[in-house]
């Protein structure tokens, strides 16, 4: 199966696939480019939302006209009618870390990670859960230097993340915390987990930063289906369009010098493609 170029976005960093039902769009984030990014595939009209800094994850909120922000600093709330961002709460103030890869849980709460924020990352960030009271909570998942594939199992029972250098795919059940395991190991020659979503029959899809794929495994952790993306780095996997059967798939340019970019020339843009599976539904934050 081969993934087609959708939008030429040329995003430094992209990520956060995000899918709106509600809305019938798809959101993504260029992180190093400070921009939010909005496509409504009914009319390919594309929004750009400039932000004050990186934004590293959001999350839908009931209101569609609202998100939730996880900036590189801090949570926020943006209000996409007037451009209004109202700060909840800092994260890890002083530390040399950022906010990563984040998806709302079954139950409507934000579960985010914190990166080292340089070029050869450390195990000093972690996880974290933005609850509905808006009060925030570390995970006991252990240190992490690149936090990733943040998903749930459709029941919720079970959570997926990774710390991307370890090329491993982790999952704990979600209630505890405990039976703490590998879920899956990367065994291509190249390529880390980075960001990933579940389709309706429990199968976690992941794109694979500098692999060129979206890899899906099924619930024991085995390969079942492979996506080839036609660029190096694939970065977030989101299904979306009217019966979720389209996989979207935000990609990234930072890191490529001018000789890479030249023989990849589709990297930073979002691709799709449509798999013989169907996703879920993205959770929306349900906190106040």
């Amino acid at each position: 199966m081969k993934a087609q170029l959708l939008i030429d976005s040329k995003s430094a960093l992209g990520e956060g696939a995000t899918w709106c039902a509600a809305s019938g769009r798809f959101y993504w984030t260029d992180i190093e480019g400070k921009r939010l990014w909005r496509y409504d595939p009914r009319d390919a009209r594309r929004e750009c939302f400039e932000m004050p800094e990186r934004l590293a994850c959001f999350a839908l909120c009931s209101d569609t006209d609202l998100l939730l922000l996880g900036l590189a600093s801090r949570l926020a709330f943006f209000d996409l009618r007037t451009g209004v961002i109202e700060t909840i709460m800092s994260v890890e103030d002083g530390l040399p870390t950022r906010l990563n890869d984040g998806r709302c849980d079954r139950q409507g709460r934000l579960v985010f990670g914190t990166k080292h924020d340089v070029a050869n990352a450390e195990k000093v960030g972690g996880f974290y859960r933005l609850n509905l009271d808006l009060s925030l909570e570390r995970l006991p998942l252990g240190d992490a230097a690149i936090p990733n594939s943040i998903a749930f199992s459709p029941d919720g029972s079970t959570m997926y993340y990774c710390d991307s250098p370890t090329r491993q795919i982790r999952a704990c059940d979600y209630d505890s915390f405990e039976n703490q395991r590998v879920f899956t190991e990367l065994t291509d020659a190249t390529g880390e987990p980075d960001g990933s979503t579940i389709d309706r029959d429990g199968g976690l899809w992941n794109a694979q930063w500098g692999g060129s794929r979206v890899v899906r495994y099924g619930a024991d952790g085995r390969e079942t289906a492979r996506v080839d993306v036609p660029t190096t780095q694939p970065s977030c996997v989101a299904f979306g369009g009217p019966q979720l059967g389209t996989l979207y798939i935000t990609s990234a340019r930072i890191g490529l010098d001018h000789a890479a970019l030249q023989n990849d020339l589709r990297a930073g843009g979002v691709f799709i493609a449509t798999p013989a599976a169907r996703g879920i539904a993205e959770p929306v934050f349900r906190g106040n």
